[in-house]
């Protein structure tokens, strides 16, 4: 497998880091991670907090609903653009708002994205949640959000749903970069890669250049924990107890191995050869719910090269305040990771029935936050039609 790690190191210019002030996010970056932060609003782009967190060894950043919804519920750091849009319709509005955020973080991480060869500095923006059940509206929302920003290290974020994955081969077919979001499962993880792999044959077949595509595949990972742990503490006996926030770490640990798998086989070489890359495992939800999980558990407990982790801003300060890390803690512990779900089985968890639920409350999440988005924004909306 190629893009194991970032080809160069963004911060290695005149002014590069010393030994002295490089971080726990760049000894992840040495280790084959790349750390992106899980949040942005524009104030953190005005004021250079987006840059300074660059400049500490954050690679990329991710996006959704529910962090739009925030950054637009707080303070008056949109107001001037809202009042350019007074009399457009509301979808129109957080539309011009939300790609205006990512195309100027895009621009502040083209540094990055340059130095890595494209492999980071990434930006990620998720199409309408309303369309996570909709092939061809998410091809063309994603189309729409990929012209209108016009950045190249853009990701469009598709949900991996039944009817998202043939969107996602589409998406790809286009030329257009992808992370696939909503991952909690690995028998829909297994069609995630495959549908990346078809989307990649069908650029091939377009004359794209397989070169310019870049695919990450957001595996969740706090989420699993959360509702195995709940129902793990209903059946309440010591073998069930013992389970308690393994789930998350042994799910992860396998979707790797798929990786590996995925990403040696011969239909992956042949598209490799005409310079594909991979499609990494990104680890996300890795913020702990469970307060007695140690802060950084899903950072330090699932290092492995070629993947990336987006972290809310608490778990990035951790990890930099105090992550100790001990090498790869991924490869070598699948027979582990295994029997750990063999073990959940047995007590009573059913890992279908989790992922499938998880899935479903992950879609209704981004959807009730984007309906809070689209209720704040009309509000700023009326304000500017009065004021005007």
């Amino acid at each position: 497998m190629n893009d194991a790690k970032p080809t160069a190191d963004p911060h290695d210019d005149d002014t590069a880091s010393s030994e002295a002030t490089r971080t726990t996010l760049h000894e992840l970056a040495d280790a084959g991670v790349s750390v992106w932060l899980d949040d942005l609003n524009r104030p953190m782009i005005t004021d250079g907090d987006l840059q300074e967190y660059v400049e500490r060894g954050v690679l990329g950043v991710t996006t959704n609903p529910t962090i739009f919804a925030t950054a637009l519920s707080e303070g008056d750091a949109y107001s001037a653009q809202v009042a350019t849009l007074a009399g457009s319709t509301v979808d129109e509005a957080v539309f011009a708002l939300t790609t205006e955020d990512v195309r100027n973080a895009c621009d502040v991480l083209a540094p990055v994205h340059a130095a890595t060869d494209g492999l980071d500095g990434r930006v990620s923006i998720e199409v309408d949640p309303r369309l996570a059940k909709d092939t061809r509206g998410t091809v063309e929302m994603a189309k729409r959000l990929w012209a209108e920003i016009d950045r190249p290290n853009l990701l469009v974020k598709i949900p991996a749903t039944v009817e998202g994955l043939p969107a996602i081969a589409q998406t790809l077919a286009e030329g257009i970069s992808v992370n696939v979001t909503l991952i909690f499962g690995l028998d829909r993880y297994r069609g995630v890669m495959n549908a990346y792999l078809t989307g990649l044959e069908q650029a091939r077949e377009h004359g794209r250049d397989l070169s310019t595509i870049h695919s990450v595949a957001s595996f969740f990972v706090s989420r699993v924990d959360a509702e195995i742990d709940g129902r793990l503490e209903e059946i309440g006996s010591e073998e069930a107890l013992a389970l308690r926030g393994r789930a998350g770490l042994a799910n992860a640990r396998l979707a790797y191995q798929a990786f590996e798998e995925v990403f040696s086989t011969p239909r992956w070489h042949n598209l490799a050869d005409d310079g594909a890359h991979v499609q990494r495992p990104l680890w996300a939800s890795t913020g702990v719910k469970n307060p007695d999980y140690p802060d950084t558990l899903y950072v330090t407990e699932l290092v492995a090269p070629s993947t990336v982790n987006t972290m809310p801003s608490k778990t990035l300060e951790a990890t930099v305040d105090h992550g100790a890390l001990t090498g790869d803690t991924i490869t070598g512990r699948y027979a582990e990771a295994q029997q750990v779900l063999d073990d959940l089985e047995r007590v009573g968890v059913s890992y279908a029935e989790v992922v499938e639920l998880l899935e479903t409350e992950g879609v209704d999440k981004f959807e009730k936050s984007w309906a809070e988005l689209l209720e704040s924004v009309q509000t700023e909306l009326d304000k500017a039609v009065a004021d005007a």
